[in-house]
């Protein structure tokens, strides 16, 4: 993996994908979750879902930015 080109998801990006994607929540309610307004989490979960089809389709390196993430979130 090393020689692959990288594609960074930032933190919000990765909480947001695990909130919509994953938990399956609206974006209202993930949008209060990550304390953050509607509108300002589509954008955030936008971003973050361009980066990981740009990485699958592409054949990219993901690379999640984990300074100061717990352990058991990754």
């Amino acid at each position: 993996m090393v020689h692959l080109e990288q594609v960074y998801l930032d933190l919000d990006e990765f909480e947001a994908l695990r909130l919509a994607d994953l938990e399956g929540l609206y974006h209202k309610e993930a949008a209060a979750r990550m304390n953050v307004s509607r509108p300002t989490f589509s954008r955030i979960i936008s971003r973050a879902r361009q980066k990981v089809a740009d990485a699958i389709i592409n054949g990219k390196a993901l690379v999640i930015e984990t300074e100061n993430m717990e352990e058991d979130q990754l």
